[in-house]
């Protein structure tokens, strides 16, 4: 049995692992020469309720890309404006390492290589066409392209290509299988007409910054520095794809968390503006590099799916991460991806997909989104575990803990142990 998974950010990655364990050939095909996506730039875990997402994963079966989170995590336990426990590891070292895993697990990784389209016969993906030409079949296929790009949606959506860490000028656009597959995509809004939001963050070389300032990222993580009160500006917040990030703390402050990088904890910033800051005086970019211009422009590609996280129409594609639905972080896309690759391997077999039951925080918000997606209201929110509109469902659900026997009993009483660690080929 050959799964194919597109896209190598967490959710490709995430699904590369489940349907290995599960017993089938995996190929991963990523057009970058690097694995994690957004990833690289990202940092933050198991702040708020991705924490019982974490642990719900783990206790599935799933949770071996948490678990590499937290072994190169640089600050456990920090806080910042509303948000607990986070942790932070570092985005200057975990792609080498989650490259390295998948490889031992026996995952075949081809990096550089763009698929373009697809073979299709009825309702079935027969194969992928690559960007030089070459032809590759399967049995069935996981799409997790991400919906950030090409250029030209920056450039309409956004403020231009800001040469963040997808890089198209240099690997190409993003192409969607699911349209390719005559499957119409859904976009998210962040306004009246107005489709896409911006990347939440980035990132600061932390040498460019004063030394106090470095050695207290050092030592806590987490630097809170006092915007101009002539540059604060609360409407931009509005624009941001990480709505748990739209307080008005993250308009009158400067956040910065140290995740190898400094994480700047804002969509962009003008530089002329940021220098104006004590102790940023000298401060640069790292990602995206036209950080004082824009970011990057997302939700833009979602394709319809069910609570499988297969895609409408096709028989044989799924797809995860924000190709799946308006979610937001690394745990969300870690967790749809998971389901998607051991959902792949059940469908090539023949077997029932599994969904998850809403008892679980990662099956409620997998059905949740997938509802309010269908809604014009719907598709201007974003959904995760740490904040904003879900977060605060968690917590009205008395879903929310951070008690691990508690989730791990949720999980053994509702038969689910392991579940996707279990081989079934």
């Amino acid at each position: 049995m050959k799964v194919i998974i597109v896209g190598g950010g967490w959710a490709g990655c995430a699904a590369a692992i489940t349907a290995k364990k599960a017993g089938a050939d995996v190929q991963l095909y990523e057009k970058t020469d690097m694995l994690i996506g957004l990833g690289n730039v990202g940092g933050i875990m198991r702040n708020n309720g991705r924490f019982t997402a974490s642990e719900e994963l783990i206790a599935l079966g799933g949770g071996e890309l948490i678990k590499l989170t937290d072994k190169y995590s640089r600050h456990k336990n920090i806080e910042f404006p509303g948000h607990k426990h986070a942790w932070l590891y570092d985005v200057n070292k975990i792609e080498p390492a989650v490259k390295k895993y998948l490889e031992e697990l026996g995952i075949k990784v081809n990096l550089l290589n763009r698929v373009i389209d697809v073979k299709k016969k009825k309702n079935k993906i027969l194969g992928i066409y690559l960007s030089d030409g070459t032809y590759i079949e399967g049995d069935v296929f996981v799409e997790t392209t991400g919906s950030t790009g090409p250029m030209g949606n920056c450039l309409r959506y956004g403020n231009g290509c800001s040469m963040c860490v997808l890089r198209c000028p240099a690997f190409g656009p993003r192409v969607s299988l699911s349209s390719r597959a005559g499957i119409d995509d859904l976009q998210g809004e962040r306004e009246d007409d107005v489709f896409g939001a911006f990347s939440g963050s980035c990132k600061l070389v932390k040498d460019s910054l004063s030394e106090d300032i470095i050695d207290k990222l050092n030592k806590t993580g987490v630097v809170v520095l006092k915007v101009p009160s002539e540059d604060v500006n609360l409407d931009k917040l509005k624009l941001k794809v990480c709505q748990q990030y739209a307080l008005k703390e993250f308009a009158e402050n400067v956040i910065l968390l140290d995740t190898g990088h400094a994480k700047l904890m804002t969509s962009y910033y003008k530089l002329d503006k940021l220098r104006k800051i004590p102790g940023l005086e000298n401060a640069k970019y790292a990602d995206p590099y036209a950080g004082g211009k824009g970011n990057s422009i997302r939700y833009l590609s979602v394709a319809p799916r069910t609570d499988d996280m297969k895609v409408k129409g096709i028989d044989n594609l799924f797809c995860a991460g924000e190709k799946a639905g308006l979610f937001v972080g690394h745990t969300e896309a870690i967790c749809t991806g998971s389901l998607a690759g051991h959902n792949a391997v059940r469908q090539s077999l023949g077997m029932p997909l599994l969904i998850l039951p809403k008892d679980t925080v990662i099956g409620d918000i997998i059905a949740f989104a997938n509802y309010k997606l269908m809604t014009k209201e719907g598709r201007r929110n974003r959904y995760t575990f740490a904040g904003a509109e879900y977060f605060k469902r968690m917590q009205d659900l008395g879903t929310y803990t951070t008690d691990i026997d508690v989730i791990k009993n949720k999980i053994a009483k509702l038969n689910l142990n392991g579940i996707m660690e279990e081989k079934l080929v």
